[in-house]
């Protein structure tokens, strides 16, 4: 592609598995908590909560797992028991620890374009875990630079592009979350490559922008390349 000297990638659910097991855990929570309560639609409770506490806690496990708490603590009345409350913080520091298991075609899509392009690993969440997400899933060499930033806007890429490439209108933004990495980067001038996963948070729904003319979307990374190559 003319022109095009940088690349961002999104990082849960575009390199790396992410949201199968915060669906997992909020499974195991709806099943547990339905044990002391009958106060409503469980998932939909922690799905307020979350959004409610975003600009306390932010994104990641931390945040989710202090949001099952409070919404425990609401729906029985301040009663929740204690092994409660301890299984809930338990499943917590598993989602902490768990493996990292890397999605299909990413190193060899990485390591393709290394060597051609400055790329931007540029995610939102808890800096300690996305920090160990990336050393563990081998990935890190395969960086120019690592944004772990609190919100995903048209300033933020328009800022990242500018310290880490050519400007926003040479770059380009990959990710499977419209409403995070695709509307807002293209709203900055950037390309944006939607890489839809089969799980994705209800929070970062939104309607595809379909009519913009830097909107492009692939099946997988392993159509990244080829889409460059046509765009050129």
């Amino acid at each position: 592609m003319v022109g095009l000297t940088t690349i961002g990638f999104d990082a849960d659910d575009t390199l790396w598995q992410n949201e199968q097991f915060f669906r997992l855990t909020e499974q195991r929570f709806a099943d547990l908590l339905g044990q002391h309560t009958d106060a409503g639609d469980i998932p939909a409770r922690l799905l307020e909560a979350e959004k409610r506490n975003l600009a306390a806690y932010g994104y990641g496990i931390k945040g989710f797992t202090l949001s099952m708490i409070e919404t425990a603590l609401e729906m029985t009345g301040g009663a929740t028991p204690g092994p409660v409350v301890k299984q809930i913080l338990d499943w917590g520091r598993d989602m902490l620890s768990h493996p990292v298991e890397t999605l299909p075609h990413v190193r060899e899509t990485l390591e393709a374009l290394a060597g051609d392009y400055r790329l931007v690993m540029i995610t939102k969440g808890d800096l300690f875990d996305q920090e160990r997400k990336l050393a563990a899933s081998g990935l890190g060499d395969l960086f120019n630079a690592i944004e772990i930033v609190s919100e995903k806007s048209e300033t933020t890429y328009a800022r990242i592009f500018a310290r880490h490439g050519d400007g926003p209108d040479r770059a380009m933004m990959v990710g499977n979350s419209v409403k995070s990495d695709i509307i807002p980067a293209i709203a900055a001038g950037s390309w944006g490559v939607l890489v839809p996963h089969d799980l994705t948070w209800a929070h970062e729904h939104a309607e595809e922008p379909a009519a913009a003319p830097r909107f492009r979307k692939i099946a997988d990374l392993s159509g990244l390349l080829p889409l460059i190559g046509d765009l050129r």
